[in-house]
């Protein structure tokens, strides 16, 4: 028992917390190699990742800048679009449009068959009239012309 505890001294360690203290302090010492080595092999991996974010940061930067330079080319026949668009965009918000296909779809269904019977009917009157274009068979020379 320590006499002194109470009276706010400082407590003066015994042979076995001393040599508690000193085990403890030689592991750590033991183990501070491992922990170098460790420390070392880190260090080493965020060396490497600073550099491949290195390398990716530049060609980021290469790649933006391409971007840029394409940008740049189509600014001005995008912005010389722009009232066209803008044109053939209230065009086709007019209700209007909405009826082409149905449009589209009666000439396809009424006038198409119409149109290949016309084509059929010329065909036919320009062969009759082929027909009766001709001009009449002249008679060979050997053959005697009788009159008829």
């Amino acid at each position: 028992m320590d006499p002194f505890r109470g009276l706010g001294l400082p407590r003066i360690p015994g042979f076995g917390e001393l040599l508690a203290l000193l085990q403890t302090q030689t592991e750590a010492l033991a183990q501070l190699p491992r922990t170098l080595s460790d420390l070392n092999g880190t260090v080493r991996q965020l060396t490497e990742l600073v550099n491949s974010a290195s390398e990716t940061i530049a060609s980021v930067q290469r790649t933006a800048v391409r971007l840029e330079t394409l940008v740049d080319d189509l600014e001005e026949p995008l912005r010389a679009l722009k009232p066209g668009l803008e044109r053939v965009g209230r065009v086709l918000d007019d209700p209007v449009v909405e009826t082409v296909p149905d449009t589209l779809r009666h000439i396809q269904d009424d006038l198409v068959p119409l149109i290949a019977g016309l084509r059929q009917a010329q065909t036919r009157v320009g062969s009759v009239t082929g027909l009766l274009r001709r001009p009449p068979r002249r008679p060979r020379d050997d053959e005697e012309d009788d009159g008829y």
